[in-house]
């Protein structure tokens, strides 16, 4: 069944999200910021949601009512024991929205479907060499039928729609990946978005990967603990997002943090300088794998089949990668001055504690007179971060106060 079929079946007029996910009839900005405020604190009576805001308290009853109308707020038991009225506090509903996530990547192409609480429902993976526009198109199309085919039928009416995680300019990257120029060179005048709205019922969004990642971060990682931080994903390419004062902040053109263009030392030529991209990715591991003789195909399947056999390899490896982060991430606090610096990546949890512990022990042998301190921490989410940062896309589309600052030319 066409994904058209499966979406033209359902009436979505009785408990869809007509009100809060078309294109001209995005939610006002209250209502964002009570959504994104619910969503930061876990749950808020209306009290609370008045004087963060300093709304009227009838303006929040009247809020809270309708996205509690809406299916978006969930009114949870009163709370006694105080002075006064009962508190009732209000939380998010885990089924509100569902939004589906695409990450496109180097190696493998992921497709997720998350709930409104930022739960994974239901999830595809593929591996490949490279890939194509029209690879990309097919997997896309087929999976949609069937992730929206598992979706019970209520859900399928609440779909916000479908966000894209993918690199900037993947045709720019045929060595490093080592895909012929002349089939990844079809990627430069293919419009992602478009592809991809051709075979997709909903609102397309579009951003950096690692944009998309931070943003994934924030809403259901780390996003709650730390109001700024510099967040910093290692994939087959390394790169950044920015978080200030609570907000995904892409920069002028979406490429705020691209972490992986910045110097770094050559660890096999001392004084010489390279982009950290080419030290602080794991296809650097790859080709040291390959150099060595050893297969290297699991390193993209999943970190659960990372291998624990090829330690002095992957111990080098991390070494040069702490090595060049720790001068990236110095400059970059140099220039940011954020609190805290959060560290993921497509690996084991195992091997993103070693890489943080060598980070700062190299950080710690640099001269960072000047600078206010900071800290290294674990991402919350680790390889899913990119997928599911497309599957943020929409929700920060529709129900935050981001949306201006995010999507104003690309929904």
């Amino acid at each position: 069944m066409v994904v058209s079929a499966l979406v033209g079946a359902l009436d979505t007029r009785g408990g869809g999200l007509a009100r809060g996910t078309n294109q001209t009839g995005v939610r006002l900005y209250n209502e964002r910021l009570v959504l994104s405020l619910v969503r930061r604190h876990g749950a808020l009576p209306k009290a609370d949601l008045a004087r963060l805001t300093g709304l009227s308290a009838q303006t929040i009853s009247i809020i809270a009512n309708q996205l509690e109308a809406d299916g978006l707020l969930l009114r949870g038991s009163p709370q006694r024991g105080k002075v006064g009225q009962p508190l009732v506090p209000y939380s998010l509903n885990p089924n509100g929205a569902v939004s589906f996530g695409l990450k496109i990547g180097r190696r493998s192409i992921d497709l997720y479907v998350l709930n409104f609480a930022g739960t994974v429902l239901h999830l595809l993976h593929q591996p490949y060499a490279f890939p194509t526009p029209e690879s990309v198109r097919h997997f896309t199309e087929a999976g949609i039928v069937d992730l929206l085919g598992r979706l019970p039928e209520a859900l399928r009416a609440r779909v916000a729609g479908l966000g894209i995680a993918a690199p900037f300019e993947i045709w720019t990257w045929h060595e490093e990946i080592g895909a012929p120029k002349s089939e990844i060179d079809a990627w430069r005048n293919v419009d992602m978005r478009a592809l991809i709205a051709e075979v997709c019922p909903w609102p397309v969004y579009f951003a950096n990967d690692i944009t998309a990642a931070a943003a994934a971060e924030l809403m259901f990682g780390h996003g709650p603990r730390f109001l700024d931080f510099l967040y910093v994903y290692i994939g087959s390419f390394i790169g950044g997002g920015l978080v200030l004062n609570g907000h995904l902040f892409p920069g002028r053109t979406g490429n705020a943090a691209a972490l992986g263009s910045m110097p770094a030392p050559d660890p096999h030529h001392p004084g010489r300088m390279v982009q950290l991209v080419n030290v602080a990715s794991i296809y650097v591991l790859e080709r040291k794998l390959k150099d060595a003789g050893r297969e290297s195909e699991f390193l993209w399947r999943s970190p659960s089949e990372w291998r624990p056999d090829f330690g002095p390899i992957l111990d080098q490896w991390i070494s040069e990668v702490a090595r060049s982060l720790a001068f990236a991430i110095t400059a970059s606090v140099a220039v940011i001055d954020v609190e805290t610096v959060v560290i993921d990546g497509a690996f084991p949890a195992s091997v993103r504690a070693r890489i943080i512990a060598e980070t700062d022990a190299a950080i710690r042998r640099l001269n960072t007179q000047g600078l206010t301190p900071f800290r290294l921490v674990e991402g919350a989410i680790g390889d899913a971060a990119r997928a599911m940062g497309g599957a943020t896309l929409p929700l920060l589309a529709n129900f935050t106060p981001d949306r201006e600052v995010l999507f104003k030319d690309n929904a």
